[in-house]
């Protein structure tokens, strides 16, 4: 049997009882299944029983018991925290795979009264996992783990398992960008080396070349990828002359702003910081272009999705081409 409370007292303490089980140095590295039986015990209630995970942890503190929002979202913030309670990133990075492993598992389960807290819980999981990078200085080793975690079987990026709810694809696409320009922003003048941000877009390049839908390909190219280049290449201003024609103007998107990630284009390189310097953005947007077309040119990329990727490159590509030509 699993007890469950909605009280604020109870979920504190399972919290704090949580964050010193992860933190704990002198325990064994946790096995992929006692981390799941873990996770489904933080999706689903408060108690777990003694011996339902073999480190005997009895409090779990459950996220879909948690009703008001202020609550909700407090909750949120603490699991996600928990990412960064342990000084081994090993432990911390399987703690985000139980997460999502956890997350693709149960998503289509979810009722419609509670999807916008897991929306939530999403959102502040993509958020603390850029900060578990940063902390890590943007070490390429753990970027790239990261990411085997968002495409391996079970993630939630993964281009080849049908299980992967679509709605949770569209959600980490949405909100994927604006998480990471929150925290590099948080980071002001202190961040000491820059953001991967190829690196980073590696998951959802893969998986717009390998896709079987066309609407999830549809929807990482108007959500993520055109926004993003718009971003790095703004429209060609124009000339003096008021009777010279005015330059192609680049495709608009929708988007609040083109300046939405002027943090990150301000403090960004393509793949491996510890080798690599900030780019400016019409560099950095030349580079993506290039690694669209690399993707794209890659023996596993389906052929309807590859020509819709060379269709992207050729655009931008021919945009900044006017844009070079007018200056």
């Amino acid at each position: 049997m699993n007890y469950r409370s909605t009280e604020k007292k109870t979920r504190d303490k399972a919290i704090k009882t949580l964050s010193s089980f992860l933190s704990d140095e002198s325990r064994d590295q946790i096995p992929i299944s006692e981390m799941t039986k873990l996770w489904k015990g933080i999706f689903y209630c408060q108690y777990l029983l003694d011996g339902v995970c073999r480190f005997e942890l009895k409090k779990c503190p459950g996220f879909w018991m948690s009703d008001k929002p202020l609550v909700q979202q407090a909750l949120a913030s603490e699991l996600a925290e928990l990412v960064l309670s342990t000084s081994k990133t090993s432990t911390s990075l399987s703690f985000l795979n139980g997460f999502w492993e956890t997350t693709v598992r149960e998503w289509n389960g979810i009722d419609r009264l509670r999807l916008d807290k897991y929306l939530m819980l999403v959102r502040r999981f993509i958020n603390v996992s850029f900060r578990l990078m940063i902390q890590n200085d943007w070490d390429l080793k753990t970027c790239q783990e990261y990411n085997t975690i968002l495409t391996h079987e079970g993630g939630p990026l993964c281009p080849t398992d049908g299980r992967v709810p679509v709605g949770l694809v569209f959600h980490i696409a949405d909100v994927y960008l604006e998480e990471l320009e929150k925290d590099v922003r948080s980071l002001e003048k202190d961040a000491s080396k820059p953001v991967p941000l190829a690196t980073l877009l590696s998951p959802f390049l893969d998986l717009a070349a390998r896709t079987p839908l066309i609407t999830t390909y549809k929807h990482l190219q108007s959500s993520l990828f055109e926004p993003l280049l718009s971003s790095c290449s703004p429209p060609a201003t124009n000339s003096d002359d008021e009777n010279e024609p005015r330059a192609p103007k680049r495709r608009r998107v929708d988007n609040s702003s083109l300046d939405s990630y002027s943090y990150i284009l301000s403090n960004a390189c393509l793949d491996d910081p510890s080798v690599e310097i900030k780019l400016s953005s019409n560099v950095l947007h030349k580079k993506l272009l290039r690694r669209i077309f690399d993707v794209a040119s890659q023996a596993e990329t389906r052929d309807a999705n590859r020509r819709k990727m060379y269709a992207l490159w050729k655009a931008e590509k021919d945009e900044d081409d006017d844009g070079d030509e007018e200056t």
